[in-house]
C-alpha cells in the first residue's frame, strides 16, 4: 500500500494571535491537568478539492476565523511555563498560534492513511515547537487540503479541543459560536479536608516512584500507529459485547510470556466527567483493570466485559473525580500521572482505550464541505498502547479505529481479526474522485 513516499514543503510560517487584545494573566492548571505528562495531541482533517475556492482563499478564511476563535479560547494562544513551585502554569499572553502553510506532492486518494507513521506523522501533523497550539494547512497535489493541529494535552483534553475545533469552523462560516468555554477553576478545587479512596494509590503514581525507563534493545516490540475501519455489519455479526473486551482479549493473546498464569495484561479506559458541560481543560481519569494473560485467553468475552464493568463502576461517579483531585493535592508539588501510562512490558502488556465516538468531525466544516476523514493522532510517548474508535465519515454505525500498539499486537490483530479490523483505505473513504 503506497502513499507514504512524498515530500512536504512548508512555504510560510507566521503567528496568528487573537483578534482582540487579551489582558495578560496567569491561569493555574487544575489538579486534573497536573496528572497529564507534557505530551502533545495531534488531530487532522482531510478535505477534497473545493469547487470554487483557491488554496490562498482557504488560508485567509482559516487565519481570520482562528484569530476570532482565540478570543474565547485564549488558553490556546498562551504558553506553558514553570511557576515558583516547579509546576506548569499557563501564561495567557496572546503570544499566538504558530500557523504553517505547506504543499505535499501527493494526491489525497494516494495517502496511505492505514499507516500514519508514513503519511501523517511529521509530515501533515505539525510538531509543536512553541506555545500551546500549532496549525499546519497542507495543499495536496490534487487540490485537496489537510488541516492539522497539535496541542498541549496539559491544557486541553479531546472534549475541550472538540469545542474549539467546532467554534473555529463556525467562525469561518460567520456563525455564532454554539458553545462558549468555561474556565471556572473553582469547580475543580480540592476539598478541605481532602479525602480519597486508597484505590487511587494503585491508579496514580508519583513520578519519583516510577522505575527508570528501559534502554531500547535490539528486537524490542516497538509501538506503531495504524488506522482501521469496522463496519456495522461485522460488529453485529460477531456479536461483540464490547470493542474494549474484544481488544483486551486480542492483546492478551498476542503476548509471548514465560508464565501466562503469573504475567498480567492491563487495560485502561479514559473516563470523561461531563457534569460541567462547557468546561475547558482536562476532566478525565484513566482507571484500569488487570487480569492474568491466561484468564483473558481462556475466559469468554462476556467474562472480560464484566471485568471492564467492574473497574469502571467506581470511576464514573462524581466522588471518584473529587477524590482524584484530593489525591493530587495530597502529593503536590510532586508531579504524578496515571499509572497505566508508564505500564509497559515488564509484567505484561498494557493499553488504554479512549472513546472518540463523540468526535464531531462532521461539524468541522470551514465552508468547503465536511472532511472526508477527521481523526486524532496520538502516539502519546508512554509505554502502554492507545486505541481510539471514532465515528466513520462514510456510513452511520461504522467506526474508524486509531491504534497505537506494538508491532506484535498489530500483527496478531491483523491475523486473527482481519475480518473485523480492515485497513483504512481511500476506496472505503470514497476518495477516488478527490481530484
Amino acid at each position: 500500500m503506497g502513499g507514504g513516499d512524498f515530500t512536504v514543503t512548508v512555504s510560510r510560517k507566521e503567528v496568528v494571535a487573537a483578534v482582540l487584545p487579551v489582558q495578560e494573566y496567569w491561569l493555574p492548571l487544575s489538579n486534573l491537568d497536573l496528572l497529564l505528562p507534557p505530551v502533545d495531541v495531534g488531530v487532522f482533517f482531510c478535505y477534497k478539492k473545493p469547487h470554487d475556492l483557491t488554496f490562498g482563499s482557504m488560508i485567509g478564511v482559516l487565519k481570520e476565523a482562528l484569530a476570532q476563535a482565540l478570543v474565547s479560547y485564549y488558553p490556546f494562544a498562551g504558553e506553558v511555563l514553570s511557576n515558583s513551585a516547579g509546576e506548569p502554569e499557563l501564561l495567557c499572553n496572546n503570544r499566538g498560534v504558530d500557523f504553517m502553510e505547506a504543499y505535499a506532492d501527493v494526491q489525497l486518494q494516494n495517502l496511505n492513511l492505514y499507516n500514519p507513521d508514513e503519511s501523517i506523522e511529521s509530515k501533515l501533523v505539525p510538531k509543536k515547537k512553541h506555545g500551546v497550539l500549532s496549525v499546519q494547512v497542507t495543499e495536496l497535489k490534487c487540490g485537496g487540503v489537510v488541516v492539522a493541529c497539535t496541542f498541549d494535552h496539559r491544557i486541553a483534553d479531546a472534549y475541550s479541543a472538540n469545542m474549539f475545533l467546532v467554534s473555529w469552523a463556525e467562525m469561518a462560516q460567520s456563525k455564532p459560536s454554539s458553545v462558549l468555554p468555561s474556565f471556572r477553576r473553582s469547580l475543580l478545587n480540592p476539598r478541605c479536608p481532602g479525602s480519597y479512596d486508597l484505590s487511587l494509590d494503585d491508579m496514580c503514581i508519583p513520578m519519583s516512584a516510577l522505575p527508570p525507563p528501559k534502554a531500547p534493545q535490539p528486537g524490542d516490540d516497538l509501538l506503531i500507529n495504524r488506522f482501521y475501519y469496522v463496519t456495522t455489519e461485522q460488529l453485529s455479526r460477531t456479536k461483540l459485547e464490547s470493542l474494549n473486551a474484544f481488544l483486551w482479549k486480542m492483546v492478551a493473546k498476542s503476548a509471548v510470556m514465560e508464565d501466562e498464569n503469573q504475567n498480567i495484561c492491563k487495560m485502561g479506559t479514559v473516563v470523561k466527567e461531563t457534569m460541567i458541560a462547557s468546561y475547558f481543560e482536562n476532566v478525565l481519569s484513566i482507571p484500569f483493570g488487570k487480569k492474568t494473560i491466561n484468564e483473558l485467553k481462556e475466559k469468554p468475552l462476556s467474562w472480560v466485559a464484566d471485568a471492564i464493568h467492574e473497574y469502571l463502576e467506581g470511576a464514573v461517579t462524581k466522588e471518584h473525580f473529587l477524590g482524584l483531585i484530593d489525591w493530587v493535592e495530597a502529593h503536590r508539588p510532586e508531579p504524578a500521572l496515571a499509572k497505566i501510562y508508564s505500564s509497559g512490558s515488564r509484567d505484561g502488556p498494557a493499553f488504554v482505550v479512549s472513546s472518540g465516538q463523540r468526535f464531531p468531525a462532521s461539524r468541522v466544516d470551514f465552508g468547503w464541505g465536511m472532511p472526508a476523514l477527521g481523526s486524532y493522532h496520538f502516539p502519546w510517548g508512554g509505554e502502554a498502547g492507545y486505541v481510539m474508535p471514532m465515528p466513520s465519515p462514510v456510513r452511520d454505525g461504522d467506526w474508524v479505529v486509531y491504534m497505537h500498539l506494538s508491532v506484535g499486537q498489530i500483527e496478531w490483530i491483523e491475523t486473527e481479526a482481519a475480518h473485523i479490523f480492515r485497513p483504512l483505505s481511500s476506496e472505503y473513504l470514497n476518495l477516488s474522485n478527490s481530484d
